[in-house]
């Protein structure tokens, strides 16, 4: 049976060719230039070795103005042009507007309908769940889709089960930041455990944000931690899967890989896809709205 694990990497482009813009250029990229040879730029934004892929997704998807987080994960897991649909890049969460079209068409609803296993790895914190009774509507687009399948969110119990990983990876920032006490974990454990958990689904989705928020200037004492974690993970997990599982590296805009700013960028969202089904999931995607197909696709075969 073919497995697809998603890792959906937040606010993260294909950038300049420019070692003094492009911060993958500036700061240096192991999984790019280990596995492909090279970091991919506006100039080479193709990359093949083997079965490991690195290409190009259209975010702006005709329409004017900067990608934004609600229309793009709306357009990943419901394959969809949101940004059309709505008429505007909206952004961080989706619009109200999109809501019935998630509650219907995202890959978790579709693959429960065909009989197959999805999992969302991500575990949320006792806070989250509290700022989410005082604001229902501050729903990120991926708890929505999952919730609206009948699934519950992981919580620390998870965790410590090794059931779930924490958003930005390590746990070390639940435990500095919200007075968690769990073990801390290098990235190549959390890859490790990701894999295993992978292997038990025939999707499994996990999402990491912390490159958007680096790249829009917060958390700036952080930034080399984060630089350095996200590479370690990524390189762990498309170095380590098993032949049966594909993974799918997307994100929904640009912004991280543009050193000069902290909004947004037009530039390519980046897709880096390995495993048996890298070559016949690049030939589908153009878009972020041909993500979810492309995994179904995937899956039923």
């Amino acid at each position: 049976m073919r497995k697809v694990l998603m890792i959906f990497l937040d606010g993260v482009g294909i950038g300049e060719n420019n070692a003094s813009t492009n911060t993958f250029l500036k700061k240096g990229f192991r999984t790019f230039t280990d596995i492909f040879g090279e970091i991919p730029t506006l100039d080479s934004p193709f990359l093949k070795v083997s079965n490991n892929i690195v290409m190009p997704v259209d975010a702006v998807m005709g329409i004017p103005g900067y990608p934004q987080s609600g229309t793009g994960q709306t357009s990943i897991y419901c394959g969809i042009n949101a940004s059309n649909l709505l008429g505007e890049h909206f952004g961080p969460y989706a619009h109200s507007t999109l809501h019935p079209v998630i509650k219907k068409e995202n890959i978790f609803i579709k693959l429960k309908e065909l009989g197959f296993s999805a999992y969302f790895a991500n575990a949320y914190p006792r806070l989250y769940f509290q700022h989410l009774k005082r604001s229902p509507g501050r729903l990120g687009t991926a708890s929505l889709c999952y919730l609206a399948a009948g699934n519950k969110l992981n919580t620390s119990v998870q965790v410590r089960n090794r059931l779930a990983l924490t958003a930005e990876i390590t746990e070390l920032r639940w435990n500095e930041k919200l007075n968690y006490h769990l073990p801390v974990i290098t990235p190549e454990t959390a890859a490790q455990r990701l894999l295993r958990i992978a292997g038990r689904h025939s999707f499994t989705l996990f999402e990491y944000f912390l490159t958007d928020y680096i790249g829009h200037g917060r958390y700036p004492e952080e930034a080399a931690s984060v630089h350095e974690n996200i590479d370690r993970f990524l390189f762990s997990l498309l170095t380590g899967h098993g032949d049966e599982l594909t993974v799918i590296v997307i994100s929904d805009h640009g912004n991280y890989e543009d050193a000069t700013g902290k909004r947004h960028t037009t530039n390519p969202a980046l897709c880096m896809l390995s495993g048996r089904d890298a070559y016949s999931l690049s030939e589908q995607i153009t878009t972020l709205a041909d993500i979810r197909d492309s995994i179904l696709d995937v899956v039923r075969e």
